[in-house]
């Protein structure tokens, strides 16, 4: 089963065949919502919000660990993350979509493992490729067979939220060697990372990073709606492809 956490803008996947929804408890709290379960061109999905249906818990807040767990109960096989972020390479411009191929964490606080120490032995995972290889080639294919121009790599950093940066924070991601700027990278691919599920995530260029072109007087958050209402058909003409693709190679599942 392939698992879609939606991000700002894709708060459900309009191509999905709904078949029903689950409300799953977990030994880490309550996930930002209920599951959406049915298929994309014939393969099994679920679907889940991850700012919730009503786009009302802000990233700081948002319980990853019950979310990616949820995921992993009921069958995921792979999981692909929708999020928006703010351009600061200079040729990124609202609207650009991208395949990160890595992550600067500068989160802080947030639950970002299933192993504290208490009760087990501490575990390390090898996060030097934070996002699984072949799920990114995998989303560069149904990009490609989609006609949807979709960047091959891009350094993800991950800041607190739920504000957007200064253009001195800006700055120094830039001097960091960060590409984009978002707020809910981490600890999602982490702990998808743990739990052994292979992670990929398509990020959507919804505005220029604060100090940057556009957003050199700062940012209007207005705009940023239209962007990604144009750009979501486009990720969900990826999904679709994507979906083709594993019911093509066989990697179908029951939900």
């Amino acid at each position: 089963m392939l698992a879609i956490i939606g991000g700002s803008g894709l708060t459900q996947l309009a191509n999905l065949d709904v078949s029903h929804r689950e409300v799953l408890r977990t030994p880490y709290g309550e996930p930002s919502g209920a599951l959406t379960f049915g298929r994309v061109r014939g393969h099994p999905v679920a679907f889940l919000a991850r700012h919730g249906y009503g786009h009302v818990i802000p990233p700081h807040a948002v319980n990853y660990r019950a979310n990616i767990w949820a995921l992993a109960k009921r069958g995921a096989e792979a999981i692909v993350s929708v999020a928006s972020v703010g351009g600061i390479r200079p040729d990124l411009k609202p609207g650009d979509l991208l395949i990160p191929h890595q992550i600067i964490d500068y989160t802080w606080g947030r639950k970002s493992t299933y192993h504290e120490g208490q009760d087990g032995a501490v575990v390390h995972i090898d996060f030097t490729e934070p996002y699984d290889p072949s799920l990114r080639a995998r989303l560069a294919e149904a990009a490609k067979a989609a006609g949807v121009a979709l960047g091959d790599a891009a350094v993800y950093a991950v800041t607190q939220g739920p504000r957007l940066e200064t253009s001195a924070e800006i700055d120094r991601l830039e001097r960091d060697g960060a590409d984009v700027v978002g707020m809910t990278g981490m600890p999602e691919a982490a702990l998808a990372r743990e739990l052994g599920v292979p992670y990929a995530a398509v990020n959507v260029v919804a505005n220029y990073a604060a100090g940057r072109a556009g957003s050199r007087g700062g940012i209007r958050v207005e705009a940023i709606g239209a962007v990604l209402a144009e750009s979501m058909g486009r990720v969900r003409a990826i999904i679709e492809n994507l979906a083709q693709s594993l019911v093509d190679h066989g990697d179908t599942a029951r939900t």
